[in-house]
């Protein structure tokens, strides 16, 4: 099953996707949340489709879509996943996954643009799989990892690299800004992904292709990660876990090459469909 929310910002309906069709679950009656998740929503929500399959209002697909999760607890990412990216930057491998936080503020839709903060200067582009977290997991062993998973989702850990790696900090400043969390178009339940670590990832800017990379790539893989991670922190339903990304980021060309406004970036991974957004200049709402 494939998850969705859409409407305006702050205020999305919930649905699902089905042969390509979105439908209105709204009467479902609860986000895609915490709650949800803890609460074996996933089956709920399967067994609600399936009683009111032939009632289902279709969504016009015009509408916008939000995050296919209302706002996580936490969006915790993994940085220098692979090999060819850790070697683009001029960084080391890593021994053990490296982590960070990305701010909950900066989660958006697939759809939505990527605003440039003030000042910025090298905003730049990052395909990566996320997994979203279905119950409460701590001290996880890595063959119980999945058990711990609802499903995944695309995003694009949008980065400012000056922010990031330049104002003598942690990389949590250039990764957190608002629009840099662009998730979806939808949540595929699990049992929707064969093998989530042989899925192909891509991303162009402006039509050109920049990225293109494999999970089968990552150098630690998914249950690796759930298991790691839960040593350090609880993960909480509806949690996302950002798994790295392949090579091709704007960073790793020589000169660098950033996103600018009016600049559109898409990007797709196997499975978990396309997003698409434009490059906008800073405002302040």
């Amino acid at each position: 099953m494939k998850l969705i929310r859409y409407g305006n910002p702050g205020e999305e309906l919930t649905g699902v996707q089905i042969d390509g069709i979105n439908y209105d679950t709204s009467a479902f009656g609860q986000d895609y949340d915490e709650k949800f998740f803890a609460n074996d929503g996933i089956e709920k929500l399967k067994s609600f489709v399936d009683e009111n399959r032939d009632s289902l209002k279709v969504i016009d697909a015009n509408v916008r879509l939000g995050a296919p999760v209302a706002r996580p607890s936490k969006i915790v990412c993994v940085g220098l996943n692979y090999a060819d990216h850790a070697s683009e930057t001029n960084a080391a491998l890593p021994s053990e996954p490296v982590l960070f936080m990305k701010s909950t503020t900066a989660l958006v839709g697939p759809f939505d643009d990527i605003m440039l903060p003030k000042d910025s200067v090298k905003t730049d582009w990052e395909v990566e799989l996320a997994v979203v977290i279905g119950k409460k997991a701590s001290y996880v062993e890595q063959e119980e990892a999945n058990d711990y998973i609802a499903g995944y989702a695309l995003h694009n850990d949008v980065s400012e690299r000056e922010f990031q790696l330049e104002r003598n900090g942690t990389w949590d400043k250039g990764k957190g800004c608002d629009t840099f969390a662009p998730i979806g178009p939808f949540l595929a339940t699990k049992e929707e992904i064969s093998d989530v670590n042989n899925l192909n990832l891509w991303l162009t800017v402006n039509g050109h292709k920049m990225q293109q990379g494999t999970t089968a790539h990552l150098i630690f893989n998914v249950p690796f990660l759930v298991s790691y991670i839960s040593k350090f922190m609880t993960l909480l339903p509806g949690d996302i876990i950002s798994t790295g990304t392949p090579a091709g980021v704007g960073l790793g060309f020589n000169p660098p090459v950033y996103l600018k406004e009016g600049d559109v970036v898409e990007l797709g991974i196997d499975g978990l469909g396309t997003s698409k957004q434009r490059v906008i200049a800073f405002s302040k709402s």
